[in-house]
């Protein structure tokens, strides 16, 4: 059995003595003869809007909206009877809707919308008893209007101190997140900029040897290109890690450019570094395929084409053809990476990954409305897919 919080019991007990309040409205109405459809407009109306389910609220329900309509119609009916040389009859149900309106608007609406639809809030609340005894020369009215001063400015005044309490707490969790970010770009650069560095410097050993060796007998063309490519994996690895480590810290106005990088045009760059004496690479762009796709599609298609070739290395080390395949169909990009490989790889089980790679690419793809499908080709061989759609035409 599901136990029933305090707040709940509270909201409980709000919404019950608010619908009390507006039958006593109805019953002050009817006991005076007048027509009950001014006052039954705006009890509808405001419960609506205090009342309707966060998450069944369209779009268009905006706080604004739910403020402005209820204070308009109550306004609208005031003037309306007035006019027409009768008494507005209000009760104590209409004022307090109005005064929760009031609380809404102030906390919850943005800053200049909040003292827009606070005041007209504040006028319709106002204008309840001075359209009953239309006059403001009469006490009993000056007398309802300062008790209405004193109660808007209690409601006011605690819905701008929790509106700071907000403000507060969206101030601290933002900085929590930066102190967490900061953390992790320090422990980034200090354990992974170590082993990349010790690779790189151990690669660039590893070719002066080579040279040397080379040089007193014939000089060998298979070792070099293959520790020239790691030399450059790892310089590029640093670089993508020093710009992770300038995104992560948050830079100030030069943030941007410390971006990782990743387009369209990046891709041919990407199977250059990848290629190897072993492997080939093959990218089949269609030429049709324009360059001012929008940047977030272009960089998402490159990490999946990045991830893919990765994903080769780990798992499909014995692969000789790889092929990388951009095009454009029914508005959409299409990414595709297939390989030949039969699952052989030499790599440790340190090294290999734990799968989530494809579970930050599916995001990333699915963020963009794409799909990405990944598995099997037939025969042999492994293949990854990306869909994404295109706003613009091509």
């Amino acid at each position: 059995m599901k136990s029933v919080s305090a707040q709940g019991c509270a909201r409980g007990f709000g919404f019950g003595a608010l619908l009390g309040l507006c039958v006593l409205d109805f019953a002050a109405v009817s006991s005076e003869g007048h027509d009950v459809w001014p006052t039954a407009a705006v009890i509808a109306v405001g419960l609506a809007a205090l009342l309707w389910p966060a998450d069944l609220r369209p779009a268009w329900l905006t706080p604004q909206v739910r403020i402005t309509v209820p204070a308009v119609v109550s306004l609208a009916g005031t003037v309306g009877i007035t006019l027409a040389g009768e008494q507005r009859v209000f009760g104590p149900g209409e004022i307090t809707i109005m005064l929760c309106l009031l609380f809404i608007a102030v906390r919850h609406c943005p800053r200049r919308w909040a003292v827009v639809c606070g005041t007209l809030d504040a006028v319709a609340g106002l204008a309840l008893p001075v359209g009953f005894y239309r006059s403001l020369s009469d006490d009993e009215t000056l007398g309802f209007l300062v008790v209405g001063l004193l109660l808007i400015g209690l409601v006011g005044g605690l819905a701008g101190y929790l509106r700071s309490l907000d403000f507060r707490r969206t101030v601290a969790v933002a900085e929590t997140r930066r102190d967490e970010r900061v953390a992790i770009a320090a422990d980034l650069h200090d354990f992974v900029a170590h082993h990349v560095t010790g690779i790189l410097v151990q690669t660039q050993v590893a070719r002066m040897m080579a040279d040397s060796r080379t040089s007193r007998t014939s000089r060998s063309d298979d070792l070099d290109p293959v520790l020239a490519g790691i030399e450059r994996a790892a310089t590029e690895a640093l670089a993508s890690m020093r710009r992770t480590v300038g995104v992560l810290r948050d830079t100030g106005p030069d943030e941007a450019a410390h971006r990782p990088v990743g387009d369209l045009a990046g891709i041919s760059g990407l199977i250059e570094g990848f290629a190897s004496p072993i492997q080939k690479v093959t990218l089949h762009r269609d030429p049709a395929l324009p360059d001012d796709l929008p940047h977030e599609v272009q960089a998402a298609a490159f990490r999946v084409v990045q991830e893919a070739l990765t994903n080769v290395r780990r798992h499909a080390a014995d692969a000789t053809e790889i092929s990388v395949g951009l095009w454009c169909e029914d508005h959409r990009l299409m990414v595709a990476v297939a390989d030949d490989g039969r699952g052989g790889t030499q790599l440790p089980a340190a090294a290999r990954g734990g799968g989530f790679g494809l579970v930050g690419l599916t995001e990333r793809v699915t963020a963009l409305g794409g799909t990405l499908w990944a598995g099997p080709r037939v025969g042999h061989g492994w293949e990854v897919r990306a869909v994404f759609p295109l706003r613009k035409s091509i």
